[in-house]
């Protein structure tokens, strides 16, 4: 057995405890079934698969686990700001108090919802918006908002049925709400 294995069979518990706290956190975190962890923490055999790796990264680095852990929904809507598969900022929107909350899941500025500005207002979340569809004041846009089925022009609504997605880039928004 390598000292590699050896290790996080005799350290899973230990891991799990410094990093999670609880249980229910590790298994939820690397998406697995309660017997598995029971398995891994009780059992002579060794433990081997891709989350050995991800389990020695975060062991050297734990400040990685809250680098890109989601935090809880602190309102109604929540949109996630993407590039192809990849997360790049969480936007949390307070409407009724007009206030939004943030986190970057990237240090590429250019791939942030509001670039280098780390704390948004509610204007800008309207300036991002905007952004993310096509301009009010185009050509013919009564028919393209009737071709989205809206009575009239609402970026979010717009985004709503467009995904934010733009012909110049890879970006895209998801939507969820409470």
């Amino acid at each position: 057995m390598s000292t590699f294995i050896l290790y996080y069979y005799l350290h899973i518990l230990k891991l799990r405890i410094k990093l999670f706290n609880f249980t229910l956190n590790l298994r939820t975190f690397l998406s697995f079934y309660p017997k598995t962890l029971e398995r891994w923490e009780s059992s002579e055999n060794a433990v081997t698969g891709p989350c050995v790796t991800l389990l020695r990264i975060l062991d050297e680095d734990p400040e990685l686990l809250e680098y890109y852990r989601v935090p809880l929904k602190k309102c109604s809507l929540r949109l996630w700001y993407m590039k192809g598969d990849t997360y790049c900022t969480l936007i949390d929107v307070n409407e009724p108090d007009r206030r939004i909350f943030i986190k970057n899941f990237t240090e590429d500025i250019q791939s942030r919802a509001f670039g280098a500005n780390e704390h948004p207002d509610f204007k800008d979340y309207e300036e991002f918006l905007k952004s993310r569809c096509f301009p009010g004041s185009r050509d013919k846009m009564k028919l393209m908002l009737k071709e989205l089925n809206l009575p009239f022009f609402d970026p979010f609504m717009i985004i709503q049925k467009t995904g934010g997605r733009m012909a110049e880039d890879d970006f895209h928004i998801d939507i969820e709400r409470l």
